[in-house]
């Protein structure tokens, strides 16, 4: 399994999905298909690190609250993060976000992500080995 991550259509929103060879994995390449809704991740240097936790009951609702938890350092932070690191212990995630202060003339944000939707909420394991970890991002 290769680490990557994908966009989906969906309506006026947009749906981020991330694939892993461990749920941890997918939740980085979630994360990054996060930043690349608003910007080419590949633009984001990764200058300063913040320290994200979170907790929730099952693993879909850790997936929004991890996105969601993304979503608010960016904006109190105004920064843009391009590279994860997660691990998760039963219903607790620990994570490492890296990025820099937010740029438009360096970033070219393309819009805003409100925060991650219950819409095409899934986290789950992959017959051919693996995890996904998807969700829907309100812009």
């Amino acid at each position: 399994m290769t680490d990557r991550w994908e966009h989906f259509a969906h309506g006026a929103d947009i749906g981020v999905r991330g694939f892993g060879a461990t749920k941890a994995a997918a939740f980085e390449q979630a994360a990054l298909a996060l930043t690349a809704v608003v910007t080419d991740v590949s633009t984001v240097a990764s200058q300063e690190a913040v320290e994200i936790r979170c907790e929730s009951p099952d693993d879909e609702m850790l997936l929004a609250d991890w996105l969601n938890a993304i979503v608010y350092e960016m904006a109190v932070r105004s920064m843009l993060f391009g590279r994860y690191e997660v691990r998760i212990d039963g219903t607790c995630l620990q994570a490492r976000a890296w990025g820099e202060p937010a740029s438009v003339a360096r970033h070219h944000p393309a819009v805003e992500v409100k925060g991650a939707t219950y819409t095409a909420l899934r986290v789950a394991p992959l017959e051919q080995g693996g995890w996904v970890a998807q969700t829907v991002v309100d812009v």
